[in-house]
């Protein structure tokens, strides 16, 4: 199994990827890193981050493992079927949406975090604002 780093302004967090649970969406994100943007607090999903790659030409992906309401500690891969494409970081309760409505994005990663650690992640971007992040294979 692959492992992800998140480097959230200084602070690392890692992930396992889940390439039997949904691999061409796996596949699609590994294709990205390593990424640099910027994390910030999402708009009407609940306790998440989020990363755009509007700018990112994903292939079409199928939804696999997806999910609206992801997990604490769930990374999501959302290709843009309805809205801007994403990564999503549930840090607690989240309903995934946006004006469009409920979205499903691709369970591709789980983060291997405490609870506390991903609230802190979640207040800081809320209080903060918008985080530099990058994301590479290790």
């Amino acid at each position: 199994m692959g492992r992800l780093e998140f480097d959230v302004d200084g602070t690392v967090f890692t992930a396992d990827v889940l390439p039997g649970e949904a691999p061409e969406s796996v596949d699609a994100l590994l294709e990205l890193l390593p990424l640099e943007s910027t994390l910030e607090h999402v708009r009407w999903s609940g306790y998440a981050t989020w990363v755009n790659i509007d700018e990112v030409d994903l292939p079409d992906l199928p939804r696999e493992n997806h999910t609206v309401y992801p997990s604490r500690g769930d990374v999501l891969l959302y290709p843009g079927y309805r809205n801007e494409q994403e990564i999503l970081l549930a840090c607690g309760p989240t309903c995934f949406k946006s004006p469009a409505g409920e979205l499903a994005g691709n369970h591709v990663a789980t983060l291997d975090a405490t609870r506390d650690e991903l609230l802190s992640l979640e207040e800081s971007t809320l209080r903060e604002g918008a985080k530099p992040i990058a994301i590479r294979e290790v």
